[in-house]
């Protein structure tokens, strides 16, 4: 085995808990690519809150690549090139957003520019979202909302209780039509069918000509157990939840300890 490329998740993995990359991280990040490994930031945030981080780890050159909305998208940083995109659409803004208001639920939608909901009680959850990303917020009426609009992912946000108490009773059918993860105690995501972190790396992985076995994932929460799941070592963040945890190869220190500069000079 000889890793090529590394996948690594932002919130609770890569960023302390204060949004911010070590020192140590940011060292060992240096000393992998140095050494010919491919770094792949691939998070659920969408792309303007990650723009920061791709320059200040300088992935941004010719041959560097960004996994976003929890997989639902994929560009080159240098160009903005997408290579890969799997979008969710009106109807699934209305459809989701029934289910919500069955649970009193919030929900909102994002796409490359905004975050819109058609709740008029705009959720804190949804303001903190604008805030970590800087993205604006929209109110929208569904009559108001144009039929067109194009989402990269649509997300029921709320307290933690009562995403637990949605979760058992979300139909089966939804399952059946949507890939739905949840990214933090808070956020419960739904993205299209054929959208994902793992779907997202096999994607690129297979356009890079990388083997899955070559592949390093390093994450958190449970939208990043199906690329730890994927990966040739699958590592788990010591502040990560026990699924993750249980499916990885390697545990790592937290974010708080610098634990992905610990797995990377693990391995590499």
């Amino acid at each position: 085995m000889s890793i090529k490329l590394i996948a690594i998740d932002i919130d609770g993995t890569l960023v302390d808990p204060e949004f911010k990359i070590t020192p140590e991280v940011k060292a060992a990040i240096t000393e992998a690519r140095e050494k010919g490994v491919k770094i792949v930031l691939c998070t659920g945030r969408p792309l303007p809150g990650v723009q920061r981080y791709i320059q200040e780890l300088e992935l941004d050159k010719d041959d560097d690549f960004v996994i976003t909305y929890n997989g639902s998208l994929v560009l080159s940083t240098s160009t903005n090139e997408v290579l890969v995109s799997h979008t969710l659409d009106y109807s699934d803004f209305v459809k989701i957003n029934a289910l919500a208001d069955k649970f009193n639920v919030h929900t909102h939608g994002i796409d490359n520019e905004a975050i819109y909901t058609a709740n008029k009680d705009i959720s804190i959850f949804t303001t903190r979202e604008s805030f970590i990303t800087t993205m604006p917020i929209r109110y929208r009426s569904l009559a108001e909302l144009p039929e067109d609009k194009l989402f990269t992912k649509i997300m029921f946000i709320d307290n933690a209780e009562l995403l637990e108490q949605m979760i058992p009773e979300i139909p089966a059918s939804f399952h059946e039509d949507y890939v739905i993860v949840r990214s933090e105690p808070h956020f419960l995501e739904v993205l299209n069918k054929d959208a994902g972190k793992a779907s997202a790396l096999v994607e690129l992985a297979a356009l890079l000509k990388i083997d899955a076995e070559d592949i390093m994932a390093i994450g958190d929460n449970e939208n990043d157990l199906t690329m730890i799941e994927y990966a040739g070592v699958g590592v788990a963040m010591g502040n990560a939840v026990d699924k993750v945890k249980e499916a990885a190869d390697f545990v790592t220190k937290s974010n708080a300890e610098s634990g992905v500069a610990f797995a990377i000079r693990a391995y590499i």
